[in-house]
């Protein structure tokens, strides 16, 4: 037996209907196209599907079998027709985060609420990109966006710009350092320095300050979560170099002190990876503008 999704919309319009008449009107038939159908599925089928002779048109036991299966699949058949529709409109889609950036939390939760509020249909998640690979991850199509402040040339892959940051010095507010307008490379020599836990060549202190310095710290501690830097920093246990927008709030806190990395300042920009083919959703498009404008909002503060 050869069943099509027709069929089964005949059988529910049939019943729905009572009659063929008012049937042919819903599936926007002829009636006797409809005739010609229902007898051609009748025939597949080897028995009546309709009681011909009653009052309104009724089912047969065999033709109820049919309609409970059309109640069953029909539905689904339109929710997938109708996300389908939704994603060649850009207003459904997938948007699954990998961050590689522990103090990305920080900007990146208010971009996602306003997003969200805006494209409620796109289905979100954020991975720590920092435990697996998340640029090949991202080339799988595992991920949808990768946080990343180390652009590569990767093919089919683009990296858009956000915004800058200043990785910013911060020690406690009785620290020897607390006189300078600056810090240096030099200054780490008799410090314990505080990062995440993070290859030393991803770490923005190491990065652009210390190693072209050929400067080590006295010792370097690694702490996941950037409210117990702040605790240890506080409590003259060590210091850290942080990126602007984590310190809006305790710049002015008197447990601590904040001091530009060197005198000009150090600059970092940050990037939103995504395969190339999907710059031009309207939901990606929208969240790569937001993402590019809250966070600025937030180093103001």
């Amino acid at each position: 037996m050869h069943l099509e999704f027709r069929h089964l919309r005949t059988i529910k319009a049939i019943h729905d209907a009572g009659g063929l008449a008012k049937a042919a009107d819903i599936l926007h038939i002829t009636q006797s196209a409809l005739s010609h159908q229902v007898k051609g599925l009748e025939d597949q089928a080897g028995v009546e599907l309709f009681a011909r002779r009653s009052k309104p048109l009724r089912l047969s036991a065999a033709g109820l079998k049919l309609l409970r299966l059309a109640e069953r699949i029909l539905p689904e058949i339109e929710a997938t027709e109708a996300e389908f529709a939704a994603i060649r409109q850009g207003r459904m889609g997938r948007l699954h985060i990998a961050i590689e950036c522990h103090a990305c939390f920080d900007w990146l939760f208010p971009v996602l609420e306003a997003f969200r509020r805006a494209w409620p249909d796109i289905d979100i998640d954020i991975r720590p990109g920092l435990a697996f690979n998340a640029l090949p991850a991202l080339a799988r199509e595992e991920v949808d966006l990768v946080i990343s402040s180390d652009p590569e040339k990767i093919e089919g892959i683009t990296f858009n710009p956000l915004f800058d940051y200043s990785p910013t010095f911060i020690a406690a507010s009785n620290s020897p350092l607390a006189q300078k307008p600056f810090v240096v490379a030099e200054d780490f020599l008799d410090q314990t320095l505080i990062t995440y836990p993070i290859d030393r060549a991803r770490s923005d202190v190491f990065s652009l300050l210390l190693t072209p310095a050929r400067v080590t710290p006295k010792a370097h501690r690694q702490v996941e979560l950037t409210a117990v830097i702040l605790m240890l920093v506080a409590s003259g246990r060590g210091v850290a170099v942080l990126p602007d927008w984590v310190l809006r709030e305790v710049r002015y806190q008197p447990d601590y002190i904040t001091k530009p990395v060197t005198e000009k300042g150090l600059t970092k920009r940050l990037y939103a990876a995504t395969r190339a083919e999907d710059v031009t959703e309207p939901y990606m498009a929208h969240f790569l503008r937001l993402a590019r404008t809250e966070p600025v909002k937030l180093q103001r503060a």
